[in-house]
């Protein structure tokens, strides 16, 4: 089954085309909040124009304007295309590529807003050791309780403590073929990873 895989939940616009545990073809460029102009271009680009019988889309957390734009563009693929639709959490694809290199267990800390990081902590084993969480620098440098940190929210946390250890690395749509099932399943809607800051007016 081959599967086009999006991800634009951070300042990464990536996408790859991939069959099992082949990547057939990629795309990945630092846009910032540019992925409405450049994902299409992207995907048009690949071969076949990126056709394919599943479509596999990074529900977040990260950027709400990028993760919307990821999955709108995913589901209207889908539908045109009849294909699969299906979510995986950019926490989770971070943490596959960092267990891949390490061989080891890790906290993956993506950008967050209001000050705030993405954090979770993943096994050797990919599972999850906590609930995903959004916390100020400082307290998810005590939360992470000396394991390797790697996200693109990890500088945060280095000026906090420059002693960890830390790498900064964005989620790459190729790295895809590193999750497991359980972690590829998803519902396709958005991982926002915090309480929206709009709060519903009180009852007069």
């Amino acid at each position: 089954m081959r599967t086009l895989v999006i991800e634009t939940a951070t300042a990464a616009c990536s996408i790859a085309l991939i069959e099992g545990p082949d990547v057939i073809a990629r795309a990945h460029d630092v846009v910032g909040r540019g992925h409405a102009e450049r994902l299409v271009s992207m995907i048009a680009d690949l071969p076949e124009g990126g056709r394919a019988d599943g479509v596999l889309v990074d529900c977040g957390p990260g950027s709400f304007t990028g993760i919307r734009v990821g999955l709108a563009a995913a589901l209207g693929l889908s539908l045109g295309w009849h294909a699969d639709l299906a979510g995986f959490s950019s926490l989770a694809i971070v943490a596959a590529a960092g267990i891949a290199q390490r061989g080891a267990a890790l906290a993956v800390v993506l950008e967050g807003g209001h000050g705030e990081v993405f954090m979770q902590a993943y096994s050797s084993m990919l599972v999850p050791l906590a609930p995903l969480v959004s916390l100020k620098p400082a307290d998810a440098v005590a939360a992470i309780g000396g394991l390797p940190a790697i996200g693109n929210g990890v500088r945060h946390l280095i000026a906090v403590d420059p002693s960890i250890d830390a790498v900064d690395t964005l989620p790459d749509a190729a790295d895809a073929v590193l999750l497991p099932a359980r972690l590829r399943d998803l519902p396709p809607r958005p991982i926002y990873g915090r309480a929206p800051d709009a709060k519903p007016a009180s009852p007069r």
